[in-house]
Parts: structure tokens; sequence; C-alpha cells
């Protein structure tokens, strides 16, 4: 009578296809946390200080004007 050997496939495969798909899964749910938090970060609005500093950094306006309304916006 024969016997054959199959090795890992019969005893352990089931349990090698499991860690697959939970692999699968959990790359899935790591891409899909990633994408949702970096569309979190992209909807920060912009605070009065932050234009402030922009039109400064332009030169749209002088530093007596900056500081001016600097401390018109901390009260």
């Amino acid at each position: 009578m024969m016997h054959w050997d199959y090795g890992w496939g019969m005893e352990y495969g089931w349990m090698m296809m499991l860690v697959f798909w939970l692999l699968i899964i959990a790359g899935a749910f790591f891409v899909i946390k990633i994408l949702i938090t970096g569309a979190r970060r992209a909807e920060k609005p912009e605070t009065a200080l932050d234009i402030l500093k922009k039109r400064y950094a332009k030169s749209e306006i002088s530093r007596e004007e900056y500081e001016k309304i600097k401390n018109d916006i901390a009260g």
C-alpha cells in the first residue's frame, strides 16, 4: 500500500489560508485608516493668524500692520 506525504498542505493548509486572509483584511484596514486620516488632515481650516502670517510673508502688509492685527486677534 502506498503512503502519500502531502507535507504541510493537508494538515496545516487551513491555517495558512486563515493567516493569508487575516493579513489581507488587516492590510485593507490599515490602508483605509490611512486614507481617512489623511482626509481629515486636509480639512483643517486656516486660522486668522495663519492667514495673517501668509499675508505678511507675501509682503501684502507691513510689519506695523502685522503687529497691530496680531494684537487685535490675540485680544
